[in-house]
């Protein structure tokens, strides 16, 4: 997961033409920096630390693009002697609205998440604020420089995979350590704490916007969670558990099958949102027919691509009526059911979502045509399997970063530790009661074509809040789209094929625009004004109520655009449908 969220979160920090509530400006200048100091005491952090160093302020001044502000960087160091520190960085407006955002991370994070330079939120009178999440990565930060950490811990590797403090600060700590040590350095310059403060995240990003809801409710105003990783744990261990299931090689599922099991998703499918357009609008309906575990759909849903005889006539067909064996669609049910747990995880979930199907289920290494070391049939200088989130596989949870993650044994000897890493890593409590009582403001979106998160587990996650909280109080502040057949970046495209096998005509999904995501949730919080459960995103992914001309409905969990009738790019040819 490096790499990822990071990069996508740019797009929601260029702010357009918010309505803010009137706050008096705070005016500061260079000589004001004395005020910062060297260090804040332990006791003025949430969570526990062993010290935390203030390092010496600089100024930015104006240019044609930028306003001035002040930089404030520290590390706050940890209880363990042998563990990571957590660098971090504030950036503060000259001219202050009493406004401030914390920057979620990306990927295994590692790097600050706010970087100098132009950014249209200082110029709104923002301060922003960000960390590395308690490890260093030495690679890009946000922004796109490299970036050399402030402070390192005691090895520059992977090592710090296996200590809990890193893990637990990098899980929940670091966000509240950060935003304590933010508030106090605001307080000093400033002479009060912001009005507003808001969490702002993708990927893991958003894990960490659900987290600080649930964890530190009264600390937000206003939280956005774009693809959140909401079962981390799982979700690191997801991978290697589809390579665990193909060790058998009878069990392998190659890449030649990959046009046959999508025209399968779309022959099933595509249809069911009321066109055939390359388009898997009605993700429930369509998660229902391939999920076997969940006792609604068909009995036996790959029934058509089954081998007669449970013999493939063609092993290298690549045609999209290329046929399966059981061995084989056993390992596609794995991917598309609920992975049951051997105990239950934090919060008492008892599966994990997996995958929707979807026009690329080849997305994200979900197919790999190589075999790894302790697969039946790899060389015998075969790799180990390596992939986004493998150490917190082999470091979190098997505590040995050299270890092959294909030894893993559900419910075996690490499952008290898989249960451990649950409670510090996985933002999965439904009860965000005291985030709603306090007035915080929430917007979730997620795609269902995002094979680097589980949209199984995000939907799980929607469904768990509104079993908890109830529908009437869910939507008093949380909003909860998805974007049908989108990705990791909330992007889409139709296939060139229908589900009747015919060619159509490939259309762009667009991601939701940042800027009036951002809009949205201002309004929502400092103005009262509600975002409406049902949007549409127009052709260049701009957001708006109105619901006419090119574009798609962005409709709230478990709605779906259905189609009524006439032109098929035009909002107004669709209603929100539940069924």
């Amino acid at each position: 997961m490096r790499k990822i969220g990071s990069i996508i979160l740019v797009s929601f920090l260029l702010i357009g033409n918010m309505a803010f509530a009137q706050n008096k400006a705070i005016s500061i200048t260079k000589a004001d920096l004395k005020k910062v100091g060297t260090s804040i005491a332990p006791s003025q952090i949430g969570e526990p630390v062993g010290s935390v160093k203030l390092y010496e302020p600089r100024w930015i001044e104006a240019t044609e693009t930028t306003s001035a502000y002040a930089v404030v960087e520290g590390s706050i160091f940890p209880v363990d002697p042998q563990g990571w520190p957590i660098n971090f960085r504030v950036l503060l407006p000259a001219s202050w609205t009493q406004h401030a955002m914390q920057a979620g991370g990306g990927g295994m994070n590692g790097t600050i998440t706010v970087r100098e330079g132009r950014n249209p939120l200082i110029n709104k009178g923002f301060a922003l604020y960000g960390s590395d999440s308690g490890h260093q990565a030495g690679g890009m930060g946000f922004g796109g420089a490299q970036q050399k950490p402030l402070a390192s811990g005691p090895t520059p590797g992977d090592e710090w995979a296996m200590n809990d403090e890193a893990i637990k600060n990098m899980g929940y700590m670091q966000m509240k350590k950060t935003h304590d040590a933010a508030m106090v350095i605001m307080e000093r310059l400033y002479g009060k704490r912001p009005a507003y403060n808001y969490y702002v995240g993708t990927s893991h990003g958003g894990l960490e916007a659900l987290t600080v809801a649930q964890r530190y409710p009264k600390d937000y105003n206003g939280i956005i969670a774009n693809v959140p990783i909401v079962n981390f744990s799982s979700l690191m261990l997801a991978p290697e558990l589809i390579r665990i299931q193909e060790i058998p090689a009878k069990n392998w599922v190659t890449p030649a099958k990959v046009n046959a099991i999508r025209a399968e998703f779309l022959r099933q499918c595509d249809a069911l949102d009321g066109l055939s357009d390359g388009i898997i609008n009605n993700y429930m309906a369509a998660r229902a027919i391939f999920n076997v575990n969940d006792g609604i759909g068909p009995k036996d849903p790959w029934a058509a691509l089954r081998a007669p005889n449970n013999t493939d006539p063609d092993p290298s067909d690549k045609s999209a009526s290329a046929k399966l064996t059981d061995e084989q669609i056993k390992t596609m049910e794995f991917e598309y059911s609920n992975y049951k747990f051997a105990t239950p995880l934090a919060n008492g979930v008892k599966s994990f979502g997996m995958w929707l199907p979807t026009i690329e289920p080849d997305g994200f290494g979900m197919i790999d045509g190589r075999r790894y070391k302790g697969q039946e049939g790899a060389a015998e200088n075969a790799p180990m399997h390596n992939f986004m989130g493998t150490l917190g596989v082999t470091g979190f949870l098997m505590q040995d970063i050299k270890a092959n993650p294909l030894d893993y044994v559900e419910g075996g000897k690490w499952n008290d530790r898989r249960k451990l890493l649950s409670e510090w890593l996985d933002s999965t409590n439904p009860d965000l009661s005291t985030f709603y009582k306090n007035g915080g403001k929430m917007i979730l979106t997620i795609g269902t074509m995002d094979n680097i998160a589980s949209p199984g587990a995000q939907l799980d996650y929607y469904q768990s809040l509104l079993d908890k909280m109830g529908r009437p109080t869910i939507d008093k502040f949380a909003r909860l789209y998805v974007v049908p057949q989108a990705g990791h970046g909330l992007s889409g495209r139709s296939y060139k094929m229908n589900g009747e096998g015919k060619p159509v005509e490939v259309k762009n999904i667009p991601s939701p625009n940042g800027d009036d995501n951002m809009d949205m949730l201002v309004n929502w919080v400092e103005k009262k004004q509600a975002p409406a459960k049902t949007l549409m995103v127009d052709t260049k992914g701009r957001i708006s109520p109105k619901q006419q001309g090119a574009g798609y409905l962005l409709c709230s969990y478990p709605n779906y655009p259905k189609y009524v009738g006439g032109p098929a790019d035009q909002v107004s040819s669709y209603v929100s449908a539940e069924k």
